[in-house]
């Protein structure tokens, strides 16, 4: 039965619905996974009732030829989408204990398709990190080590690290993630699985814990390519309750699905080339340009000159939106209330204190000097005149080119430790993932090569808005060259 927990989420559902094996055997095989698989720490809350009930549901209504897209599928879900009486608390103290009565929309669409919730996934704080390190329930571990015999913990990527490692690890077959300026993609270049950020508006916001409003957008991650088209699927669409919400009719993807972008015109923007960047970064990019080529695609070099300014704009943008969402959180109406001395005053700084982590309060700082009177027209206005700059970048690109390639992450996983204690090289990670964010642009990472300590190293795909059918079938044209078949030793 343990094999099963090997089978991707298109196998699980086919298996279940030919009758291989019964959703009940799946549901049961990944809730051990997931006890054997506590040393990682990608679950802060279990659900196998959850996930037993739906298989039954599933098995059920095989039996009465009345399946959904997802029937027997268990999935793993971030800790910042809404769960109807289960704990939901972004990673943070603040909202330990809080339990809504209410579903997200993502979750909820999910659910409605037939999947069941294997439990909550740890993540960074109200999603502010790239290592999973901010965390209030400590910090997730990557199943991967590095092949020189040492055995440092490494990260498993952030925000959405918990759902990275539980799918790397078989803890879950697939697992919903957000991303707002590379939470998805990132992590899954970490421990080598796909992920897609959609184009901004595709998957409903409401009932997600907010980081950045203008940024957030939820996704898939899973093992390959088919399973991040099949879960987006039933992730996305209109919902009225949602103003950035596209009302949009939503694509077959997984059925149109093809490898074929034979003539397809590849850019490789020239400024992505970092100084810095180890050599290992550039040599799996030029495999994967290498692999389109193979795939008959042509390659074009083309500029986005804004570039540059990207991670300084995100880095005001982001945290002057936080800044404005987190102030909700003030001891009154839901979340951690702590008793303070100066009347609500003095409650409001007590909890607020006691409540937010390290780095939430740093992006707080930051977002709160930004849109100060004095600086709002410095920073905040300028950043936004950046972001429509790096915007039209791309506009101007993809009228000479269909799609993007370049690498995920300037590094392979770092350990645990290691850049905590210098934000700004932690910020470094996203150097590659924000600009996409910026121009709220469809983006997926892909795994495509191990670096020489035997870690995975991911490639992203960029495309036009709304363009999610191009940057799968490029992306299953680099998995199918790829090749990657490696994977964590079971050493938990």
């Amino acid at each position: 039965m343990s094999d099963l927990t090997d089978l991707t989420v298109a196998a699980i559902r086919d298996g279940v619905r030919d009758g291989a094996f019964s959703a009940r055997e799946v549901a049961t095989a990944f809730n051990a996974n997931v006890e054997k698989g506590r040393a990682l720490n990608a679950y802060v809350v279990e659900t196998p009732d959850h996930a037993l009930a739906a298989a039954d549901a599933a098995d059920a209504a095989r039996a009465s030829g009345d399946l959904k897209p997802l029937s027997g599928v268990p999935l793993g879900i971030k800790d910042l989408f809404a769960t109807k009486g289960v704990q939901t608390t972004a990673g943070s103290n603040m909202l330990g204990g809080f339990e809504p009565v209410y579903e997200s929309t993502v979750s909820g669409k999910l659910f409605e398709a037939g999947a069941g919730m294997l439990g909550k996934l740890n993540m960074d704080e109200f999603a502010m990190g790239s290592s999973n390190e901010t965390s209030a329930y400590g910090p997730v571990i990557s199943p991967w080590r590095r092949n020189d015999g040492g055995n440092a913990p490494l990260a498993p990527g952030g925000s959405s690290g918990g759902s990275a490692s539980a799918v790397a690890a078989r803890l879950c077959p697939g697992a919903t993630g957000t991303d707002t300026g590379g939470s998805i993609r990132q992590p899954a270049a970490f421990v080598g699985i796909s992920g897609i950020k959609p184009t901004y508006g595709r998957c409903s916001r409401w009932g997600v814990v907010a980081f950045a409003s203008s940024l957030d957008q939820a996704g898939p991650m899973a093992r390959d390519v088919r399973d991040c088209a099949i879960l987006l699927e039933a992730m996305s669409g209109f919902d009225a309750k949602d103003s950035t919400s596209l009302n949009m009719p939503v694509p077959n993807w997984e059925a149109a699905l093809s490898g074929d972008i034979r003539g397809k015109k590849i850019g490789i923007p020239k400024e992505y080339r970092i100084e810095g960047v180890p050599a290992e970064i550039d040599a799996v990019w030029q495999q994967g340009i290498e692999r389109m080529r193979d795939a008959g695609a042509e390659i074009v070099e083309v500029s986005l000159p804004h570039t540059k300014y990207a991670l300084p704009t995100y880095y005001i943008i982001a945290p002057a939106e936080a800044s404005s969402n987190l102030a909700r959180y003030d001891g009154v109406r839901y979340g951690k209330r702590s008793p303070g001395e100066g009347g609500i005053d003095g409650m409001y700084r007590a909890t607020r204190h006691d409540g937010f982590g390290k780095e939430v309060k740093r992006r707080i700082m930051i977002g709160t000097y930004v849109l100060s009177a004095g600086f709002y027209d410095a920073y905040f206005n300028q950043a936004q005149k950046v972001r429509t700059l790096i915007a039209r970048d791309f506009q101007k690109v993809f009228e000479q080119v269909d799609l993007i390639l370049t690498p995920t992450a300037p590094s392979a996983a770092f350990a645990l430790g290691d850049k905590t204690s210098d934000p700004l090289a932690m910020y470094l990670n996203d150097v590659f993932a924000v600009p996409a964010s910026l121009a709220g642009l469809p983006a997926m990472s892909v795994p495509a090569g191990l670096d020489g300590q035997g870690l995975p190293l991911g490639l992203q795909l960029i495309g036009r808005a709304f363009d999610e059918q191009g940057v799968l079938d490029a992306g299953l044209a680099l998995e199918e060259r790829s090749t990657f078949t490696h994977r964590a030793e079971a050493w938990w």
